[in-house]
């Protein structure tokens, strides 16, 4: 009877070895289709970053699972990342500065701490830009002329404020002592109805994305007075930075990609190696180039830092605008 207790057990272990080594098969990640959720309908800045992602890890093979873009649209990334909330590791979403002003101007309950940083991908520039006739030859003089009368100098923004086109001048009126809470801004549907208003002669200066205003400053159709980048951007040199005339604000409009809850260290460092492969690639390069957007890599860990940053600039830039007390 010992024998054949012997035998029982040693079959046992056996059976168990076998089961253990076929889970530890079965958690190599990925182990299914990834998606990729782009909180916004088709067309929009989110939406075109996350079929970036996908054709540049498809197209060069970074990646050998299928990835399908999921568009999830609705109260500003809200109703996607609520999707990606419920979801496994197997999706991630496209994220923005959206995934913090929500929250602190109380529109949202969800935080960035509720999600898995994996990205930070590339970023835009700010601009603020006059028409091509208007008095005011500098930021330096236009932030002076709202100084001296905030209410007198009408500032066009859209879609709304507490986005960055507006919290970037926020912080640079605030570097040049001015209440950001007191100057007159003007809320259009979009960058493109900014630009309207503008060319109309119906605001005196806008703050909006470089991308909607470098071409117009290219057809000399408006001036741009000020970029929010560290360095003169490409194609417009001549067009100063923010730093460049004594006001220290460096402003990225940046666009990055985050996971569910809980993802572990093995599929974080996966998504490290292959982001970090593409964000090298050609492919990836000429994507930027395309879109005028600039190379803004950062790792999960460095984008983990980033976010707290960006979070406490926020939090003190919306307090200064005066939306929330």
């Amino acid at each position: 009877m010992k024998k054949f207790g012997m035998i029982a057990i040693l079959l046992l272990l056996l059976i168990m070895t076998a089961c253990s080594s076929g889970a530890s098969s079965g958690d190599e990640y990925p182990s299914k289709n990834l998606e990729i959720v782009a909180p916004a309908s088709p067309g929009g800045g989110w939406d075109l970053t996350a079929r970036s992602v996908e054709n540049v890890l498809s197209g060069q093979k970074l990646v050998e699972e299928n990835i399908n873009v999921v568009n999830k649209p609705g109260g500003g990334g809200e109703v996607g990342w609520k999707y990606l909330e419920s979801k496994d590791s197997h999706s991630l979403a496209i994220n923005s500065s959206l995934v913090l002003t929500n929250n602190l101007l109380g529109q949202s309950e969800m935080t960035y701490e509720g999600f898995t940083p994996i990205a930070t991908l590339a970023t835009e520039w700010q601009s603020l830009a006059v028409p091509p006739d208007s008095e005011y030859e500098s930021a330096k003089e236009l932030l002076e002329a709202i100084k001296e009368d905030p209410a007198s100098i009408k500032i066009g923004v859209g879609p709304g404020l507490g986005n960055d086109d507006h919290l970037s001048l926020v912080q640079a009126a605030s570097e040049f002592g001015i209440d950001p809470s007191q100057m007159n801004f003007l809320v259009y549907e979009g960058g493109g109805d900014v630009v309207t208003a503008l060319l109309g002669g119906h605001v005196d200066a806008v703050t909006t994305s470089l991308s909607e205003v470098k071409d117009q400053y290219l057809a000399d159709k408006l001036n741009i007075l000020a970029v929010s980048s560290d360095k003169p951007v490409e194609g417009i040199e001549d067009v100063p930075t923010w730093t460049d005339q004594g006001i220290d604000l460096v402003f990225p409009h940046w666009r990055g990609i985050m996971g569910p809850p809980d993802m572990t260290e093995e599929e974080i460092a996966y998504w490290d190696e292959k982001l970090s492969e593409m964000v090298e690639t050609e492919e990836w390069q000429k994507v930027l180039e395309n879109n005028d957007w600039e190379g803004f890599y950062k790792n999960s860990e460095e984008t983990k830092a980033f976010m707290d940053e960006q979070h406490n600039l926020y939090k003190s830039l919306i307090e200064d605008s005066g939306l929330v007390k």
